[in-house]
């Protein structure tokens, strides 16, 4: 009997022990393989996981063992951020950050760099041009409050609206003052669903974030009849919560993607509908 006792006592301890050794932190595992650190970064699938990928080896060399995972949406990235399941998120503009944390007061984060430019772009398969629009031309755009101070402006640079003086990168389609082809901008939907929208021939032209162009496998030469200045395009960053963003694995991630073999990267693959610059 207390044979069987001692066993069971002994099995107790031995759950217990397990149990605590399986037990994992509130934030991304910091172990990676033979002792080097581990970064858990989310990003779009298109470009953003594809330079991840290309700095991994890079970052391997300096001792940081870095994990993508791909999100299809531009609202999970920071909720996964904000709940400790990434280090890192890479795949938003200085706009949307802002957006994203004015209207959710619990997200704490900071940008660490700018990685690289995605022009914003207006695709038509009807037209070659944006003079080309007919009257009342239906345009579909991203839901994206942010993104409309980067498109309507390439209409005003075109002569087809005018917008209220001073909105600038805040324009929104009520700050329209003259719209003499009564262009109808109404039309809008979640980001991920406007190259689908545009392969449907919908709208007389679509508006398409470059990630969501490239990713949908749209012909970016053959159908784009506009595009945001360089001058003007602002930075994907790499976003990390506030208390994270001096940690030394965060610093070498940002300075592998600024580098010049990441830089050379984005210029031969992308051909110039994605290009490097904070």
């Amino acid at each position: 009997m207390k044979k069987a006792f001692g066993l069971i006592i002994i099995a107790l301890v031995a759950l217990a022990l397990t149990a605590c050794g399986g037990a994992k932190n509130d934030t991304a595992d910091n172990a990676g393989e033979e002792g080097n650190k581990k970064l858990v970064v989310g990003a779009s699938a298109v470009p953003h996981a594809e330079v991840l990928e290309a700095a991994k080896p890079l970052l391997k060399e300096k001792g940081i063992d870095l994990e993508v995972q791909v999100f299809q949406d531009y609202i999970l990235p920071n909720v996964a951020l904000k709940d400790k399941e990434l280090d890192a998120n890479y795949f938003q503009t200085p706009g949307y950050l802002e957006l994203q944390m004015e209207e959710n007061k619990d997200f704490d984060f900071v940008s660490v760099g700018g990685i690289h430019k995605e022009p914003i772009g207006i695709y038509s398969k009807k037209y070659k041009s944006l003079n080309d629009l007919p009257k009342g031309a239906k345009i579909i755009m991203s839901d994206s409050l942010s993104d409309h101070g980067r498109i309507l402006p390439i209409f005003e640079k075109e002569g087809l609206i005018k917008l209220k003086e001073g909105v600038g990168a805040n324009a929104r389609v009520e700050d329209i003052v003259e719209n003499p082809k009564e262009l109808d901008f109404s039309t809008l939907i979640e980001a991920k669903l406007l190259a689908s929208s545009f392969e449907s021939g919908e709208g007389d032209a679509v508006v398409i974030n470059t990630n969501y162009a490239l990713e949908g496998g749209i012909d970016i030469g053959k159908y784009g009849i506009a595009f945001e200045g360089n001058d003007v395009v602002p930075a994907n960053l790499v976003v990390v919560r506030s208390e994270d963003k001096d940690r030394e694995e965060i610093k070498t991630l940002v300075e592998v993607l600024q580098s010049e073999e990441i830089k050379k990267f984005l210029q031969e693959k992308y051909q110039g509908a994605v290009i490097p610059g904070e």
